[in-house]
């Protein structure tokens, strides 16, 4: 069954904004990592944003620091990528990922549940 599923992506113009949501299905996931990544055509998935399982602490990759925020709501079992300033290399499928433990990992093997994807597309 499916675990994590994503929601809000689309197509935007270039510097527009977009918020991607991931809610979590069939068990709590508040004591879990949680992170966001993201694969264009003909690259390989690569890490974008995580944050630790109680919200304190986020991590973003150097291509998108300054312009993506990651958040949790533990209540709602959900998280959020807030996506401001978009370029069209920001154009791929966005990932949102679970991991059992607490810790923020940027290695894609260290998660243990993935949702289908969401495409985001940035038109210039």
């Amino acid at each position: 069954q499916v675990q994590l599923v994503e929601s809000g992506g689309g197509l935007v113009q270039a510097g527009g904004s977009l918020k991607l949501s991931c809610a979590a299905i069939g068990r709590t996931f508040s004591s879990y990592a949680m992170g966001w990544f993201r694969q264009a055509p003909g690259k390989e998935r690569e890490f974008a944003a995580g944050i630790r399982w109680n919200g304190g602490t986020t991590n973003y990759a150097d291509s998108v620091k300054g312009r993506f925020t990651i958040s949790r709501d533990n209540g709602k079992n959900t998280v959020y990528l807030q996506m401001n300033s978009l370029k069209p290399e920001d154009t791929a499928v966005y990932y949102c990922a679970a991991a059992r433990h607490p810790y923020i990992d940027s290695d894609a093997r260290a998660y243990d549940y993935w949702g289908q994807g969401t495409q985001v597309t940035v038109s210039s």
